[in-house]
């Protein structure tokens, strides 16, 4: 598509040396270990094994059969995570200078395969280019942050009695999960990590490859929630839960965790909000609207929601609509001439066909019982290729009003999709900005300070921004939720080194726990 929005006159095709048979090629040639001709390996023990059933797999991208998880059994799950207490045992005693010897060493080969990782997140979350690579620039750069401060975070305090299971969503596999991984290993600790489901599993394997390479007590397990459940969570060896997900599934793990008395960080959903209240500054909020729209809202830190003073709507959709129709969606390797850069796109598909249907249905049943539909993008402007399979891709919606009996209206839609509320009062302003009972982040926009003092406070978000996005944040920023967005100890900075050590008798980590909330 031209800059004027009008069609391009020749047909797309892929950018040289992009396709996933390149990718795959490459991936055998810089981890022979731990890829085969038609799978990838399961880490366990020190060493890659060829076991677990292997499932179809195919990429949201354009449809093309890639890497599918190499999914154990509970058996041998179990037997992975008793592996991995004997790693541990013996890494909690390895010196720290070694540690950060070996964990700078991964970061390097990790930055030597930068490109290559960033182009699996393509192929397989369906990232865009410039945001698969920042996935993989902020797990290498908010890592080196920890070994540069690592002494002084761990003064006092000793590694865990058993290794960290990690459970998390496939959205960031590299700047929240291997970024959690290599932090963990370097306080002490041998680390589990469980691939995701939907996606990400030849950029995880990769990954733990180089960082096995040099030594790091690093296992990578394939399989379904429900069969590793028993090992990865309830296991009498792990010494601490790291989950990243959605409510129902968080709540199980919650659950499993409650009577067991182990260190845990479950990070879920909420629906994290946008106030308008008395604001004027619109070139700002145009400004800002695009990039909300990053990676198609798959976000745990995404706003889909906004809560509008009535007075000022007609305000606001002046300046949101301008704004929303600027957005650029389609293939993310799709250029004009196979040596052109990658294109700059805002978002290409959602994770896959399934949750593209899933918000049809949602935008389409809402639609139904009384939402107004105020912007609806056509996937005539998108950019793909001649013919390819485009199941995966949600044009963005926004729609005013959802009815209260619609998932929109409640819970993250994880796509896509902006909903619009109006408000009359503070009081529904707050209520309705805490619809979801808690929340990561949210931003209240208003011209008065004052006010924004007043208010904020009562906007039940860790993080609550004045007219700015908020994000999860990287090297010392703290991260966290508040209600039934976040269970467990919260991390960023140096919580996330405590959360995952011992310090004296009797602490109190700050987190939501059973028995108390602490703030930072």
């Amino acid at each position: 598509m031209t800059a004027a929005g009008a069609p391009d006159t020749q047909p797309l095709t892929l950018k040289s040396g992009t396709s996933w048979a390149d990718s795959w090629r490459r991936c055998r040639t810089a981890a022979p270990e731990a890829f085969r001709d038609d799978r990838v390996l399961n880490l366990w023990d020190a060493g890659w094994r060829a076991d677990g059933r292997v499932l179809p797999a195919t990429s949201p991208v354009d449809g093309t059969p890639i890497a599918g998880p190499p999914r154990i059994d509970a058996a041998t799950a179990h037997r992975a995570v008793r592996a991995s207490l004997d790693q541990h045992r013996a890494w909690r005693h390895v010196p720290l200078p070694e540690r950060r010897a070996r964990v700078a060493a991964t970061l390097d080969a990790l930055a030597q395969h930068r490109e290559l990782l960033a182009l699996l997140l393509v192929w397989e979350i369906g990232k865009p280019w410039r945001s698969a690579r920042a996935d993989v620039d902020r797990a290498v750069d908010g890592v080196r942050w920890y070994l540069d401060g690592i002494e002084d975070m761990l003064d006092g305090r000793a590694p865990l009695d058993g290794p960290v299971s990690n459970i998390a969503s496939w959205n960031y596999p590299m700047s929240v999960l291997v970024h959690a991984l290599l932090v963990q290993a370097l306080a002490g600790n041998a680390v589990i990590a469980k691939t995701p489901t939907d996606g990400g599993v030849a950029c995880l394997t990769l990954a733990c490859a180089l960082a096995a390479r040099e030594g790091l007590p690093v296992t990578l397990l394939s399989g379904g929630g429900r069969e590793l459940s028993q090992a990865l969570v309830r296991a009498p060896e792990i010494g601490c839960v790291s989950f990243v997900g959605g409510r129902d599934t968080g709540a199980d793990v919650a659950t499993a965790l409650a009577d067991l008395g182990k260190r845990h960080i479950l990070e879920q959903e909420g629906l994290n909000t946008w106030g308008i209240w008395n604001f004027t500054d619109w070139d700002a909020l145009t400004r800002t609207v695009p990039k909300l729209f990053d990676y198609a809202k798959q976000r745990c830190t995404a706003y889909p929601r906004f809560v509008v003073q009535r007075q000022r709507f007609d305000a606001f959709l002046a300046a949101y609509l301008p704004a929303v129709r600027t957005l650029r969606v389609g293939h993310p390797l799709a250029v004009a001439a196979p040596d052109d850069p990658y294109p700059a796109l805002d978002f290409g598909p959602v994770i896959n066909a399934a949750k593209a249907k899933e918000l049809h249905d949602q935008v389409a049943e809402a639609v139904d019982r009384g939402a107004v539909p105020l912007h609806r993008g056509s996937a005539a402007d998108a950019r793909f290729l001649p013919g390819q399979d485009t199941s995966a891709y949600v044009q963005p919606v926004t729609l005013l009003n959802p009815p209260r009996s619609s998932p929109l209206h409640h819970a993250e839609p994880f796509g896509p999709v902006d909903t619009i509320v109006l408000v009359d009062t503070e009081a529904e302003l707050l209520a309705a900005m805490n619809a979801s009972n808690g929340a990561l982040v949210a931003t209240l926009s208003t011209d008065d300070p004052a006010t924004y003092d007043r208010l904020a406070p009562q906007i039940r978000a860790f993080k609550v921004g004045h007219g700015v996005p908020r994000s999860r944040g990287d090297r010392d920023e703290l991260f966290g939720g508040h209600g039934g967005s976040w269970r467990g100890a919260f991390v960023g900075g140096e919580l996330l080194v405590r959360a995952v050590t011992r310090g004296p008798a009797g602490e109190r980590l700050p987190g939501n726990f059973p028995d108390h909330h602490l703030m930072p």
